[in-house]
Order: structure tokens, then sequence, then C-alpha cells
């Protein structure tokens, strides 16, 4: 071979040399690619504090994060006001999280502001519906899901078992009317001299144990306004029923509770650290609670026991339910969103994580399974009557939710506090709430 072709083939030899180099170098670049990142899908996770339970929640998601190598999990987390405050923004900005835990009273409120996806078809495919606590609470009246509960808060009749053996008054039970409560507290009403309610010469502003504590709008008045047959919105949440004649004998019964002294009144309760205080406290016999309040009674040690919340005068009864829920975001690519559902069915369908959550005692486990199971009713901590939660799910409603619950919820409240606190008429309270009740629904949906 002559130098001239030898020179030619070492150039040739080099160049395919080189060029099976690059095809091997592209070959392990693409390999390692393809077992990298890119195969992972990372969504943001958003849930707000709840002290201890937190550290549970990120033990649930590293072991989520096991079973599902696919999928990255960062949280976002702060306290319950900051929370959704920061979320409102993100939400406004376009960058909220790609699924995150919402207090069940705002689930409409994202839902029809659009901040929400339609789960319904993932739910239909996924889930067997009749397995789970509280799904239906995040429907819409066409029929749309658009949350899916992480766990139940519903309210029960909480009593100071203590209270009620010292002044000789038989439990409530599930035969109880909103009267009998009244006359039963009143025999539990102390002032500062021991005189009882129901007694002469007692003192109604020097009052030192309670009949009931009376707080907001869960814990407080819509359950009586319901089991009385009122309410504050129709079934399509769009208009005010608040000026009725059911509501009015409701409002006329807490409020003849009050001036008695048996129910605190707003005034009563800004003696205390928290509107919530008086029964762990042991300030008063009885509460109106969702399953929630369990907690700080336990931790001061009162010794009471919880029944279903009392009938209405026609025998109508009415339990208060939030269910805190998951939510996918509606801005989110469709890659996190099915990871965001990974993540949902895992929390609701794991018998283990629902076991697991319902240990902390926080709230009623979303999966019936468990819910009826040893571990929650039998978990040998109060309440002893655990069921009475359960049972309650027969007559529960929600709070009557919609896109500016927040806001009529004021308007109300602020309107119903002045009757409580004889500032004005019951009469006058109810038609000025009413008003304004439906100026802000009307504000809202007129522009729909």
């Amino acid at each position: 071979m002559s130098k001239k072709m030898f020179r030619l083939w070492l150039a040739a030899s080099l160049l395919i040399f080189l060029l099976v180099l690059s095809g091997c170098s592209g070959a392990k670049e693409k390999a390692s690619s393809g077992s990298s990142d890119s195969d992972t899908t990372e969504i943001t996770l958003g849930f707000y504090s709840s002290g201890s339970a937190d550290d549970k929640m990120n033990e649930l998601i590293k072991k989520f994060e096991k079973q599902h190598p696919d999928i990255k999990v960062k949280t976002q987390n702060a306290p319950y006001q900051q929370f959704f405050q920061k979320l409102d923004t993100q939400i406004a900005g376009g960058n909220a999280p790609d699924v995150w835990l919402s207090d069940g009273v705002f689930v409409q409120k994202y839902a029809e502001r659009g901040a929400a996806k339609d789960l319904t078809d993932w739910i239909n495919k996924d889930l067997n519906k009749d397995d789970y606590y509280g799904l239906d609470f995040n429907k819409d009246s066409d029929g749309k899901y658009w949350a899916v509960p992480q766990g139940i808060q519903i309210g029960a009749l909480f009593y100071n078992k203590d209270m009620f053996d010292k002044a000789g008054v038989d439990y409530p039970d599930e035969n109880w009317t909103w009267e009998d409560l009244k006359k039963a507290g009143a025999k539990l009403t102390l002032d500062t001299s021991g005189k009882t309610a129901d007694e002469s010469g007692f003192k109604t502003n020097s009052v030192k144990q309670y009949g009931l504590t009376f707080f907001n709008i869960t814990e407080g008045w819509m359950p009586v306004l319901k089991s009385y047959g009122g309410g504050v919105l129709d079934e399509d949440l769009r208009n005010s029923i608040v000026d009725s004649p059911e509501n009015k004998e409701a409002v006329n019964y807490i409020v003849d509770g009050m001036d008695r002294g048996i129910f605190t009144d707003p005034s009563d309760l800004q003696a205390f650290q928290s509107p919530m205080s008086p029964f762990p406290s042991q300030t008063a016999a009885m509460r109106i609670g969702i399953y929630a309040r369990a907690l700080a009674a336990n931790e001061t040690g009162v010794n009471y026991d919880v029944t279903v919340l009392p009938k209405g005068p026609d025998g109508k009864r009415f339990s208060p339910v939030i269910a805190n829920s998951w939510i996918i975001s509606n801005s989110t690519s469709d890659a996190k969103a099915k990871a965001a559902w990974e993540w949902i069915k895992y929390w609701v369908s794991n018998d283990e994580v629902q076991k697991e959550w319902a240990a902390l005692g926080e709230a009623v486990p979303v999966k019936k399974s468990v819910a009826n199971s040893d571990l929650f009713l039998n978990s040998g901590e109060k309440p002893e009557n655990k069921q009475a939660f359960l049972d309650s799910f027969d007559f529960a409603g929600t709070l009557d939710v919609n896109a500016v619950w927040s806001e009529w919820v004021k308007k109300f409240g602020d309107n119903i506090d002045r009757a409580f606190l004889n500032e004005t008429s019951v009469d006058k309270a109810l038609k000025e709430a009413d008003k304004e009740v439906q100026k802000v629904l009307d504000e809202f949906y007129q522009n729909k």
C-alpha cells in the first residue's frame, strides 16, 4: 500500500472510530437521562399545620414516595390562617400547589371560582363511593365532585359526666330535644353562690358554671336552626331564607337560654382564653362539638362522653359536617394532576394510611371499614361513645357552603350576635341579616 493510500485509510478508520465513540457516548447519555429525574414527576403538596400531626403527614408522604418512586413530593405548609391567605394569593397568581388540603368549608369556593379540578371521572373510575364517608359533601348541584375527604369533622353533644352526676341529672341520649337540653342545662348552671338557673335568686351576671357553651356557626346556631326546620340558604345556595318563622323560633330559643345564663353569650366568651375553652376548662357542662374537640378535652382530663345532637320541635335532627378534603389544582399539568390523584388514592384507599391517621384522634376516618373498626371505636381514649359520630352521618349536612360562605357567615353572625346580646330584637336581627346575606349572594352570583 502506498503512503498516500495508507494515510487515507488511517483517516477513514479514525473517522469511523470517532463516530462509533460518539454514538456510544450518546447512547450512554440517553440511558443516563432515562434513569434520571426526567422520568420523575414532582408535585407540590400544600397543607395547613396542625402540631404533632405534621410529623405523621411527612412520614406518610415518605411512604408514598417509596411506593411511587416515579413521584417526588415537595411540601408547603403553614399555620391555618397564613396557609389560606397565601393560597388565595397563589391561586390568583396561577402558582397554587398541585394538590392541597382544604378546610371543608372552602371546597365550593375553590370549585365555583375555577381553582379546583373536576374529579368526577376519576372518582367514578377508581373509588367505590360506598366505601367512604363524606364524598357527597364535596358534590355540587350538578353532581360533580371537586375534592376527596381527608378526614371528617362531624358534630355531636359533649357532656361532662362529673357535673351531671353531681347535679343528679340523667345523661343526655338520642331521645333528647333541645328543650330537654335547656331544662337539664338549667340544673347544671351555677352562679357564684351555688344557686342553679332554675332557683329563685339565681344571678345571671355571676355565672361560674354554664349548662351549655355556645360558639359560632358550626358549634352554635346552625345545628339549632336546621333542626328547627330553618337555615340560612335555600337548596340552590344562592338565596337567603334567614327571615323565616322556623329561624325566629330557633333564635328565640337560643336567646332565652342566654338571657337565663344557661348558654354562654358572645360577651361571656370574652372572659376565656379562647371561645372554645369553657368545656375543656370544665366551666360548661355541655357543648356542641366536632370530633376534633375531643383532643382538648382529653388533654385536660375531663370526664366526659358524647351523644347525638338533640331533636327539634318536629323531631328533626341535624349534625354539622366539615369534610376537610384534598383538592387538585385546576391549573396544574396533566402529568402532575395524575400524580396528585395517586396521592389522594393512596390516602383514602390504603387501610394502613387510614389507620395511622386515625390513631392521631384528629378526625373521623374517611374509609368506613376503618371508622367502624375497633381501632377507632374502641381506641381506649375518650369519648367512649364514638359510635355517636358515625350515627350522626344519618342526619348530617354541610353549613350551606358556597363560593361566598365566609362573607355571608360574617354578615349573619354580626346581626345575630346583636340579638344574642339584646342590642336588637330577634325580628330585626333576622330581617337585617336576610337583607345583608342576600346582598352578598347577589353581588357574586348575578355576575355569573
